[in-house]
Protein backbone atom coordinates (compact mmCIF):
# COMPACT_ATOMS: atom_id res chain seq x y z
CA UNK A 1 0.00 0.00 0.00
CA UNK A 2 2.35 2.32 0.98
CA UNK A 3 4.36 2.20 -2.24
CA UNK A 4 1.16 4.04 -3.98
CA UNK A 5 1.47 7.25 -2.02
CA UNK A 6 3.48 10.21 -2.31
CA UNK A 7 5.69 11.58 0.73
CA UNK A 8 3.63 14.76 0.62
CA UNK A 9 0.60 13.03 1.58
CA UNK A 10 -0.88 13.57 4.51
CA UNK A 11 -3.92 12.44 6.77
CA UNK A 12 -5.55 13.77 9.74
CA UNK A 13 -7.67 11.38 11.37
CA UNK A 14 -10.22 13.28 13.85
CA UNK A 15 -11.56 11.48 16.61
CA UNK A 16 -8.68 9.10 17.78
CA UNK A 17 -10.21 7.36 20.52
CA UNK A 18 -13.56 6.51 19.29
CA UNK A 19 -14.12 2.49 18.15
CA UNK A 20 -13.54 3.48 14.49
CA UNK A 21 -10.56 5.93 14.95
CA UNK A 22 -8.56 3.41 17.20
CA UNK A 23 -8.99 0.73 14.12
CA UNK A 24 -7.88 3.57 11.98
CA UNK A 25 -4.73 4.08 13.02
CA UNK A 26 -3.49 0.65 12.87
CA UNK A 27 -5.30 0.55 9.15
CA UNK A 28 -3.75 3.52 8.06
CA UNK A 29 -0.20 3.09 9.32
CA UNK A 30 1.53 2.79 5.73
CA UNK A 31 0.68 6.17 5.41
CA UNK A 32 3.73 9.01 5.13
CA UNK A 33 2.71 11.38 7.16
CA UNK A 34 -0.40 10.79 10.14
CA UNK A 35 -1.82 13.34 12.05
CA UNK A 36 -4.79 12.27 14.83
CA UNK A 37 -6.86 14.58 17.17
CA UNK A 38 -8.76 13.24 20.33
CA UNK A 39 -9.59 15.49 23.37
CA UNK A 40 -7.05 13.25 25.36
CA UNK A 41 -3.46 12.06 24.89
CA UNK A 42 -4.26 8.96 22.80
CA UNK A 43 -1.47 5.77 23.00
CA UNK A 44 -0.60 6.30 19.14
CA UNK A 45 2.55 4.73 17.64
CA UNK A 46 5.59 6.71 17.08
CA UNK A 47 5.28 7.54 13.93
CA UNK A 48 1.99 9.40 14.21
CA UNK A 49 1.60 12.85 15.97
CA UNK A 50 -1.31 13.09 18.39
CA UNK A 51 -2.65 16.82 18.76
CA UNK A 52 -5.55 17.66 21.12
CA UNK A 53 -8.45 18.90 20.10
CA UNK A 54 -12.57 18.92 21.41
CA UNK A 55 -14.36 18.33 18.35
CA UNK A 56 -17.53 20.33 19.65
CA UNK A 57 -14.89 23.58 19.16
CA UNK A 58 -15.24 23.50 15.35
CA UNK A 59 -13.42 26.82 15.77
CA UNK A 60 -10.31 24.62 17.03
CA UNK A 61 -11.01 22.14 14.36
CA UNK A 62 -10.82 24.96 11.82
CA UNK A 63 -7.57 26.36 13.23
CA UNK A 64 -5.71 22.18 13.07
CA UNK A 65 -6.90 21.94 9.37
CA UNK A 66 -5.13 24.88 8.45
CA UNK A 67 -2.20 23.77 10.52
CA UNK A 68 -1.91 20.45 9.64
CA UNK A 69 -2.54 21.09 5.41
CA UNK A 70 -3.80 17.50 5.16
CA UNK A 71 -4.33 15.69 1.43
CA UNK A 72 -6.96 13.63 3.50
CA UNK A 73 -9.55 13.89 6.15
CA UNK A 74 -11.08 11.06 8.00
CA UNK A 75 -13.63 12.20 10.14
CA UNK A 76 -13.77 9.36 12.85
CA UNK A 77 -15.45 11.69 15.87
CA UNK A 78 -19.00 11.74 16.54
CA UNK A 79 -21.85 12.38 19.16
CA UNK A 80 -22.92 8.94 19.56
CA UNK A 81 -24.99 8.56 22.60
CA UNK A 82 -28.59 8.50 21.29
CA UNK A 83 -30.71 8.31 24.27
CA UNK A 84 -29.05 11.49 25.19
CA UNK A 85 -29.25 13.00 21.98
CA UNK A 86 -32.92 13.60 22.94
CA UNK A 87 -32.00 16.16 25.92
CA UNK A 88 -28.82 17.33 24.21
CA UNK A 89 -29.46 17.75 20.50
CA UNK A 90 -27.87 21.25 20.25
CA UNK A 91 -24.95 19.42 21.37
CA UNK A 92 -25.26 16.22 19.22
CA UNK A 93 -25.48 19.01 16.36
CA UNK A 94 -22.36 21.04 17.42
CA UNK A 95 -20.49 17.27 16.65
CA UNK A 96 -22.63 15.06 14.12
CA UNK A 97 -23.10 18.12 11.74
CA UNK A 98 -20.99 21.11 12.48
CA UNK A 99 -17.75 19.59 13.10
CA UNK A 100 -18.13 17.63 9.49
CA UNK A 101 -19.58 20.54 7.91
CA UNK A 102 -16.21 22.91 8.97
CA UNK A 103 -14.04 19.91 7.65
CA UNK A 104 -15.30 19.67 4.54
CA UNK A 105 -15.30 23.62 4.11
CA UNK A 106 -11.37 23.31 5.34
CA UNK A 107 -10.51 20.58 2.63
CA UNK A 108 -12.64 22.56 -0.30
CA UNK A 109 -10.31 25.30 0.64
CA UNK A 110 -7.01 23.80 0.18
CA UNK A 111 -8.03 21.14 -2.41
CA UNK A 112 -7.90 18.28 0.04
CA UNK A 113 -10.94 15.05 0.37
CA UNK A 114 -13.03 13.71 3.43
CA UNK A 115 -14.02 10.80 4.57
CA UNK A 116 -16.94 10.75 7.05
CA UNK A 117 -18.71 8.06 8.65
CA UNK A 118 -22.75 8.20 8.95
CA UNK A 119 -25.48 5.99 10.05
CA UNK A 120 -28.72 3.48 9.12
CA UNK A 121 -29.87 6.07 12.01
CA UNK A 122 -30.82 9.09 8.93
CA UNK A 123 -33.79 6.13 7.65
CA UNK A 124 -36.66 5.62 8.84
CA UNK A 125 -36.33 2.37 9.97
CA UNK A 126 -39.67 0.56 7.71
CA UNK A 127 -39.82 -2.33 5.00
CA UNK A 128 -37.76 -4.79 5.50
CA UNK A 129 -35.12 -4.95 2.93
CA UNK A 130 -31.78 -3.23 2.78
CA UNK A 131 -31.33 0.89 2.57
CA UNK A 132 -29.77 1.44 -0.54
CA UNK A 133 -27.93 4.92 -0.65
CA UNK A 134 -30.61 6.68 -2.65
CA UNK A 135 -33.67 5.45 -0.73
CA UNK A 136 -35.70 8.26 0.92
CA UNK A 137 -34.26 9.64 4.58
CA UNK A 138 -36.76 10.27 7.53
CA UNK A 139 -34.70 9.46 10.88
CA UNK A 140 -36.73 9.06 13.85
CA UNK A 141 -34.44 10.63 16.57
CA UNK A 142 -32.41 13.36 17.88
CA UNK A 143 -29.08 11.48 17.13
CA UNK A 144 -30.55 10.36 13.66
CA UNK A 145 -31.28 14.12 12.69
CA UNK A 146 -27.67 15.79 13.38
CA UNK A 147 -25.99 12.93 11.44
CA UNK A 148 -28.03 13.32 8.55
CA UNK A 149 -27.51 17.39 8.56
CA UNK A 150 -23.75 16.01 8.88
CA UNK A 151 -24.21 14.47 5.20
CA UNK A 152 -26.48 17.34 4.14
CA UNK A 153 -23.22 19.86 5.17
CA UNK A 154 -20.58 17.80 3.60
CA UNK A 155 -22.44 17.52 0.70
CA UNK A 156 -23.07 21.01 0.08
CA UNK A 157 -19.51 22.05 1.01
CA UNK A 158 -18.60 21.41 -2.86
CA UNK A 159 -15.40 19.31 -1.40
CA UNK A 160 -14.38 16.27 -3.06
CA UNK A 161 -16.21 13.33 -0.46
CA UNK A 162 -16.82 9.98 0.56
CA UNK A 163 -19.53 9.41 3.24
CA UNK A 164 -19.71 5.78 4.60
CA UNK A 165 -23.01 5.09 6.26
CA UNK A 166 -22.22 2.28 8.58
CA UNK A 167 -24.59 0.79 11.73
CA UNK A 168 -24.39 -1.79 14.69
CA UNK A 169 -20.29 -0.89 15.22
CA UNK A 170 -18.76 -2.92 17.71
CA UNK A 171 -14.80 -3.22 18.68
CA UNK A 172 -12.40 -4.61 21.59
CA UNK A 173 -13.05 -1.03 23.37
CA UNK A 174 -15.42 1.42 24.01
CA UNK A 175 -19.22 1.33 24.69
CA UNK A 176 -21.10 -1.57 22.26
CA UNK A 177 -23.33 -3.79 22.41
CA UNK A 178 -20.47 -6.98 22.26
CA UNK A 179 -18.82 -5.30 25.94
CA UNK A 180 -22.49 -4.74 27.30
CA UNK A 181 -23.80 -8.27 26.44
CA UNK A 182 -20.29 -9.67 28.34
CA UNK A 183 -20.99 -7.51 31.18
CA UNK A 184 -24.52 -8.29 31.77
CA UNK A 185 -23.90 -11.82 31.21
CA UNK A 186 -21.84 -11.88 34.46
CA UNK A 187 -24.35 -10.56 36.23
CA UNK A 188 -27.87 -12.00 35.67
CA UNK A 189 -28.89 -14.98 34.68
CA UNK A 190 -31.63 -14.11 32.58
CA UNK A 191 -31.00 -11.02 29.61
CA UNK A 192 -34.25 -9.70 27.84
CA UNK A 193 -33.28 -8.99 24.28
CA UNK A 194 -34.84 -7.13 21.73
CA UNK A 195 -35.56 -9.09 18.91
CA UNK A 196 -37.89 -7.20 16.35
CA UNK A 197 -34.88 -5.10 15.10
CA UNK A 198 -32.67 -6.15 12.68
CA UNK A 199 -29.32 -5.29 11.26
CA UNK A 200 -25.52 -6.68 10.35
CA UNK A 201 -23.07 -6.21 13.30
CA UNK A 202 -19.75 -4.37 11.97
CA UNK A 203 -16.42 -4.81 13.48
CA UNK A 204 -14.50 -1.24 13.83
CA UNK A 205 -11.65 -2.89 12.42
CA UNK A 206 -13.01 -4.29 8.87
CA UNK A 207 -14.23 -0.90 8.88
CA UNK A 208 -11.53 1.24 9.68
CA UNK A 209 -9.58 -1.41 6.93
CA UNK A 210 -11.76 -1.06 4.17
CA UNK A 211 -11.65 2.42 4.51
CA UNK A 212 -7.48 2.12 3.64
CA UNK A 213 -8.07 -0.10 0.97
CA UNK A 214 -10.37 2.83 -0.62
CA UNK A 215 -7.94 5.33 0.37
CA UNK A 216 -5.19 3.14 -1.47
CA UNK A 217 -7.40 3.12 -4.60
CA UNK A 218 -7.52 6.63 -4.84
CA UNK A 219 -3.00 6.72 -4.76
CA UNK A 220 -1.93 10.11 -4.33
CA UNK A 221 -5.14 12.02 -6.03
CA UNK A 222 -7.72 11.34 -3.49
CA UNK A 223 -9.26 14.76 -4.44
CA UNK A 224 -9.89 13.65 -7.88
CA UNK A 225 -10.95 10.12 -6.91
CA UNK A 226 -13.61 11.01 -4.93
CA UNK A 227 -14.85 13.72 -6.58
CA UNK A 228 -15.28 10.97 -9.17
CA UNK A 229 -15.68 7.86 -7.05
CA UNK A 230 -16.99 9.61 -3.77
CA UNK A 231 -20.62 10.27 -2.47
CA UNK A 232 -22.55 8.15 -0.14
CA UNK A 233 -21.86 4.32 0.29
CA UNK A 234 -23.53 1.49 2.33
CA UNK A 235 -20.77 -0.44 4.75
CA UNK A 236 -22.42 -3.53 6.39
CA UNK A 237 -21.28 -7.02 6.73
CA UNK A 238 -23.17 -9.77 5.21
CA UNK A 239 -26.25 -11.34 6.18
CA UNK A 240 -28.64 -10.16 9.28
CA UNK A 241 -29.73 -11.19 12.61
CA UNK A 242 -31.54 -9.55 15.21
CA UNK A 243 -30.25 -7.86 18.49
CA UNK A 244 -31.37 -11.26 20.57
CA UNK A 245 -29.43 -12.76 17.77
CA UNK A 246 -26.51 -10.93 18.10
CA UNK A 247 -26.56 -11.84 21.78
CA UNK A 248 -26.92 -15.17 21.71
CA UNK A 249 -24.22 -15.60 19.33
CA UNK A 250 -21.96 -13.51 21.34
CA UNK A 251 -22.69 -15.95 24.31
CA UNK A 252 -22.06 -19.24 22.16
CA UNK A 253 -18.59 -17.88 21.64
CA UNK A 254 -18.35 -16.49 24.78
CA UNK A 255 -18.70 -20.27 26.56
CA UNK A 256 -16.85 -21.77 23.67
CA UNK A 257 -14.05 -19.86 24.62
CA UNK A 258 -14.64 -20.70 28.43
CA UNK A 259 -15.34 -17.05 30.18
CA UNK A 260 -17.37 -17.24 33.31
CA UNK A 261 -20.83 -16.61 32.39
CA UNK A 262 -24.17 -16.35 35.04
CA UNK A 263 -26.52 -16.01 32.00
CA UNK A 264 -28.87 -19.18 31.39
CA UNK A 265 -31.24 -17.58 29.67
CA UNK A 266 -31.87 -15.04 26.86
CA UNK A 267 -35.55 -14.15 26.40
CA UNK A 268 -36.64 -12.12 22.95
CA UNK A 269 -38.72 -9.01 23.34
CA UNK A 270 -40.34 -6.32 21.41
CA UNK A 271 -38.78 -2.71 21.02
CA UNK A 272 -42.27 -1.84 22.44
CA UNK A 273 -41.21 -3.94 25.82
CA UNK A 274 -38.08 -1.57 26.16
CA UNK A 275 -38.80 1.68 25.95
CA UNK A 276 -36.00 4.23 25.16
CA UNK A 277 -36.16 8.08 25.02
CA UNK A 278 -35.28 8.13 21.31
CA UNK A 279 -37.34 6.01 19.23
CA UNK A 280 -34.99 3.15 17.21
CA UNK A 281 -35.26 2.10 13.70
CA UNK A 282 -36.16 -1.29 13.32
CA UNK A 283 -34.81 -2.15 9.50
CA UNK A 284 -31.07 -1.02 10.10
CA UNK A 285 -30.56 -3.21 7.00
CA UNK A 286 -27.95 -1.34 4.31
CA UNK A 287 -27.08 -2.47 1.17
CA UNK A 288 -23.43 -3.47 0.39
CA UNK A 289 -23.82 -3.69 -3.45
CA UNK A 290 -22.10 -0.44 -4.21
CA UNK A 291 -19.12 -0.65 -2.09
CA UNK A 292 -18.60 -4.16 -3.95
CA UNK A 293 -19.26 -2.42 -7.48
CA UNK A 294 -17.07 0.36 -6.86
CA UNK A 295 -14.28 -0.27 -4.68
CA UNK A 296 -14.01 -4.44 -4.62
CA UNK A 297 -15.57 -4.57 -0.73
CA UNK A 298 -17.28 -7.35 1.05
CA UNK A 299 -17.73 -7.58 3.76
CA UNK A 300 -17.54 -11.37 5.69
CA UNK A 301 -20.92 -12.40 7.26
CA UNK A 302 -21.48 -11.11 10.60
CA UNK A 303 -20.78 -14.09 12.14
CA UNK A 304 -17.75 -15.16 10.54
CA UNK A 305 -16.88 -11.39 11.73
CA UNK A 306 -17.83 -11.80 15.46
CA UNK A 307 -15.79 -14.62 15.14
CA UNK A 308 -12.79 -13.43 13.89
CA UNK A 309 -12.81 -10.46 16.60
CA UNK A 310 -14.23 -12.49 19.29
CA UNK A 311 -9.90 -13.34 20.63
CA UNK A 312 -9.45 -9.49 20.61
CA UNK A 313 -12.62 -8.68 22.30
CA UNK A 314 -11.97 -10.97 25.43
CA UNK A 315 -8.00 -10.35 25.92
CA UNK A 316 -8.84 -6.20 26.34
CA UNK A 317 -12.28 -7.52 28.93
Amino acid sequence: MSNRHEPSERLLIVGATGQVGRALMSACSAWPEIFVTARNPVDAPATIRCLSLDAADVHAVRSVVREVRPTTIINAAAYTAVDRAESEPDLAMTVNAALPGVLAEEARRIAAAVIHYSTDYVFDGSGTRPWREDDAVGPLNAYGRSKLAGEQAIQASGAAHLILRISWIYAPQGQNFVRTMLRLGRERSELRVVADQWGAPTPAALVAQATAQVLAAAGNSPTTFFAEQGGIVHLPCAGETSWHGFAKEIFRLAKNAGLPLRVERVTPIATAEYPTPAARPLNSRLDGTRAKERYGIRLPDWKAALAAEFPQIVVAL
